[in-house]
């Protein structure tokens, strides 16, 4: 059956209006940190593989980064391991460590790839261990109190931070057409393996690549201002003023602040976006509208 007069016009809109995007974006490269309702619907991972797969065959290079705090800890539960968090971090120990790795490096990494090689896309799967492209360190949490003369150092195991990041192997997969999926796992000069936020693995590898785009995926529709309006168009200094002035808090501060410092430090633009919108990469990259906050440098 063929496309009736009104729908042939409006499918040739949507393809001729993401041409300039695609000219636009064409050899430049976009982290995307994959997670949320995205990572566990059936749907919205299809839909997300597929996006993936498009800006590659455009000539678009999408790099990969993803978490898995969810099936981490569905995976502990079956175990009889119970999670513990300070500060909204899972206490790291060995034992945990090893389902870490199992989970990130193995489970959710291949799920990933092979969801974009079904799509039609060629996804290799990584971790910050691999050509040493994580080099972490152990975080330190602390916890200050009126009881406390000095601040409480806390053990929270074998959760890190990046302290320098090699892209050497990413560049190679890009410029080899590849997809990389990058599991969030470092490696420190001791030798151990570190649990890290996947937004701030995300957003140094950005920074560290110059990527033109980092993309936070997100259960949210974005940055909402103090009525719950849609933020965006944002420049970095007006994301410092709604930081001091309050309406930037609690738990988005940290993703806002990963996405601040990427565009601070060379990339061109930050995207906070809904992932539980169908195709909400491509809708964000190839539409004025877009479906979250955008923070450009100036």
């Amino acid at each position: 059956m063929s496309l009736s007069p009104e729908q042939a016009h409006n499918v040739a809109d949507v393809l001729t209006s993401a041409l300039p995007y695609i000219q636009r974006f064409r050899g430049k490269t976009l982290v995307i940190k994959y997670g949320g309702n995205a990572m566990v619907d059936e749907g919205l991972k299809n839909s997300f593989a597929m996006d993936v797969v498009l800006m590659k065959l455009v000539g678009i290079n999408p790099v990969v980064v993803h978490g898995g705090g969810p099936q981490i800890g569905n995976l502990l539960q079956r175990l009889g391991k119970d999670s513990e968090f300070v500060q909204g971090m899972r206490v790291t120990d060995s034992e945990t460590m090893d389902v870490v790795e199992m989970v990130l490096g193995g489970l959710v990494n291949k799920d990933i790839v092979s969801l974009i090689n079904r799509a039609g896309g060629s996804a290799v799967g990584l971790t910050g261990k691999d050509g040493d492209l994580i080099h972490a360190k152990k975080m330190v949490i602390s916890r200050r109190g009126p009881e406390l003369d000095v601040p409480e150092i806390i053990d929270i195991g074998h959760v890190g931070e990046v302290e320098s990041i090699d892209v050497s192997v990413v560049d190679m997969l890009v410029h080899g057409d590849f997809i990389p999926v990058i599991a969030p796992i470092g490696i420190g000069k001791d030798g151990h393996s570190y649990n890290i936020n996947a937004d701030l693995v995300a957003g140094k590898i950005a920074e560290v690549m110059q990527a033109e785009k980092l993309i936070l995926l997100t259960n949210t529709r974005g940055l909402l201002d103090k009525d719950g309006g849609l933020l965006t168009g944002l420049t970095a200094e007006r994301v410092d003023e709604l930081i001091g002035d309050g309406t930037i808090h609690g738990g988005m501060l940290p993703k806002i602040s990963t996405a601040l410092e990427a565009v601070k430090t060379g990339v061109s633009a930050s995207h906070i976006i809904d992932g539980r919108v169908p195709h909400a990469v491509l809708l964000e990259l190839f539409t004025d509208e877009g479906v979250g906050t955008l923070i450009r440098r100036r």
